[in-house]
């Protein structure tokens, strides 16, 4: 019985120490990959990186991780236009099947999902917020984004006829949707500007606009976007994503 007594204090022992080496060795391989996507990235602030699974050693052991979960609070985001960014808040990236090398100083992963958010501010420098003329005698400039409800952005239009600025804003609710690497606002309805008759096509030119997104971490893509609370939600996904090297 001793004996039986001093086995089982020797194994609870050795797991112990094992499940110490492991989550020391898993954090300083989130360390190292946070550095290393720090540095690909060009990135302000190390991202949160956290490997999911126990143990960590075995999953070394095949060379690749079964999931890696990034987190990067702000991201510039290229925009194809003049070097020109946006910032891409909160973005979350979910990674599995990830490949690496015994440095980490390359990884891929098989697939990743995520979200992020544009904050209304962000994407209203994309809109025409400038003075334009609509019609004869008539100009309008996008002047605000909000929430306009079940998915939908309110679009305020501040408009001026004839030399004069119309007491309110014009407000159109606007569908948000994605093509490709772009994200496309279009008015549902045109917006009524003090009763002057303006062609579809030069409302449209104040009231549409699309903003591409491009060179997201790893090459992930653009899948989906809703409008919500404080701004545009975006769903993310891509294939053989690499997290370095």
């Amino acid at each position: 019985m001793r004996a039986l007594r001093i086995l089982l204090i020797v194994v609870v022992i050795l797991g112990g120490l094992f499940v110490l080496a492991d989550r020391l060795a898993v954090g300083f391989a989130e360390d190292e990959a946070a550095g290393k996507l720090q540095t690909t990235e060009n990135l302000d602030a190390a991202p949160d990186v956290s490997i999911k699974g126990f143990p960590f050693l075995t999953q070394v052991a095949s060379g690749t991780l079964d999931d890696v979960e990034v987190g990067i609070k702000d991201y510039e985001a290229a925009t194809g236009t003049d070097g020109k960014t946006i910032r891409i808040d909160d973005l979350t990236a979910n990674m599995k099947g990830v490949d690496f090398s015994g440095d980490y100083s390359s990884a891929t992963a098989s697939t990743a999902t995520g979200t992020a958010s544009i904050t209304y501010a962000e994407l209203l420098k994309t809109a025409k917020s400038e003075p334009t003329q609509v019609a004869p005698g008539v100009t309008a400039a996008v002047i605000g984004l909000s929430d306009g409800g079940n998915g939908k952005i309110k679009v305020a239009v501040e408009a001026t006829v004839l030399g004069t600025k119309l007491p309110e804003p014009v407000y159109v609710l606007s569908s948000v949707t994605t093509q490709g690497d772009t994200v496309k606002v279009h008015a549902d309805n045109l917006p009524n500007f003090g009763g002057a008759d303006i062609a579809e096509e030069r409302a449209r030119a104040i009231t549409d606009f699309e903003q591409k997104i491009d060179g997201l971490p790893g090459g992930i893509q653009l899948d989906k976007v809703q409008a919500a609370k404080n701004g545009v939600e975006i769903t993310v996904q891509g294939s053989n994503v690499r997290l370095a090297g």
